[in-house]
């Protein structure tokens, strides 16, 4: 027998998963347009080339591989990236400023852990051809806007800037992005094992915790107080660095305080990737928030919908004869807009009746012999047990009235 296992890190999603998730995503791609951002997809597959030396030690997470063409490539690491490459690709074809939306798998080789795998989901948006801060600022605006959507009471934007990091090599910035998982101590010796002194570690360290806002972070704060968002919302952190070697200028994450497994998202501008991927000095900046956390955090905190199917009607018949019945009265309800599922064979009543309730379809549209007759349909509600036979247009209109 063949293995019928998933991998390690990869997952299935069971319906009403899955409904979660589109629910989710749902709502983040509504607030997203109504900011302005527009879709865009790209491959799963890329040119090796293009991720090499981009992203830094996380580079080691990379799913590459020679192709059947002898290339050398990869499955796509982050959506940022691609998104350069899509940019200058299209350059002619798109309105300046351009926002961007994109809801994607990303493939990292790492140890999964609870709210990482290896086949994650990123929901990104990012703007191109805007320098000033204001950019980021609306991005982490729309951000505090998706996860308030969704009905997170304590959504926070922690904030910073790479651009008060100067000085400091890329080594401890990145020993000092681990500070919440390690400690200071672990940080310390995260840099002295990249080859950096131990006084000079400590000198760094001490030189990030003195870190001020200058003006591109009293602009972003401005913006955000501007748009609603007081204090409760954001909050300085001088030792955020985001890891990415890529990130520069402002660089924020996204906190759900009632939800203790990890930030959701992460973002910063990277106006120099854009450049040297492609040549083209278009600022940009953006965000990836982490789908599959964000659905992990609202199912925990209750925010999803607790249905356990879309199907509003399941239309039975007790035999053969009333089937053509039942197939004109679920395309008659389906077309009045009302999701409906006809079961497939002959089962008995009882049958039927136990699969309804087992997939929680709240109404049962019956056809029998009776209702053949007197050119009607028994409606039953499964919760309460009440059962009427009507015409199938008011049956129609006590549907769409639920």
């Amino acid at each position: 027998m063949n293995n019928i296992q998933t991998l390690k890190g990869f997952r299935d999603f069971m319906p009403e998963e899955a409904r979660k998730r589109q629910w989710v995503k749902s709502k983040m791609v509504e607030v997203a347009e109504r900011w302005g951002y527009e879709p865009i997809e790209t491959p799963t597959l890329e040119s090796f080339s293009l991720f090499q030396g981009e992203v830094g030690e996380d580079e080691k997470l990379f799913y590459k591989f020679i192709d059947n063409g002898g290339r050398e490539v990869m499955l796509r690491y982050d959506q940022t990236v691609p998104t350069c490459r899509f940019v200058a690709n299209n350059l002619n074809s798109l309105t300046m400023p351009f926002r961007r939306y994109q809801c994607q798998s990303v493939f990292r080789a790492e140890n999964p852990q609870k709210g990482r795998y290896r086949e994650p989901t990123q929901f990104d948006i990012d703007i191109f051809g805007v320098a000033s801060p204001t950019a980021d600022a609306e991005v982490m605006a729309e951000n505090l806007d998706t996860y308030i959507s969704l009905g997170f009471k304590k959504p926070v934007v922690m904030l910073n800037s790479r651009d008060l990091m100067k000085g400091i090599p890329y080594e401890a910035v990145v020993a000092i992005d681990k500070l919440k998982k390690i400690g200071r101590d672990g940080v310390i010796q995260d840099m002295i094992n990249k080859g950096i002194g131990k006084v000079q570690a400590e000198k760094y360290f001490e030189q990030v915790l003195n870190i001020k806002p200058d003006e591109s972070i009293n602009t972003i704060i401005s913006y955000l107080e501007k748009s609603g968002f007081g204090k409760e919302y954001y909050r300085f952190e001088p030792t955020l660095a985001r890891s990415f070697s890529y990130s520069q200028g402002p660089i924020w994450e996204m906190v759900i305080e009632d939800y203790t497994a990890g930030s959701v998202g992460g973002g910063e501008r990277y106006d120099g990737l854009m450049e040297r991927l492609t040549g083209l000095k278009i600022p940009a900046t953006g965000i990836g928030m982490g789908f599959d956390r964000t659905v992990e955090a609202a199912d925990m905190l209750g925010l999803i919908p607790t249905t356990k199917t879309k199907t509003n009607v399941l239309v039975v018949a007790f035999s053969t004869d009333q089937k053509v019945i039942a197939m004109e009265t679920a395309q008659a309800f389906r077309a009045a807009g009302i999701n409906t599922e006809l079961y497939p064979d002959d089962s008995k009543m009882d049958k039927q009746l136990k699969y309804a309730n087992k997939k929680g379809i709240p109404y049962v549209a019956i056809i029998g012999a009776d209702e053949v007759q007197a050119k009607k349909v028994s409606i039953k509600n499964m919760k309460s047990g009440e059962q009427e036979t009507v015409f199938v247009a008011d049956a129609i209109k006590k549907l769409k009235a639920k």
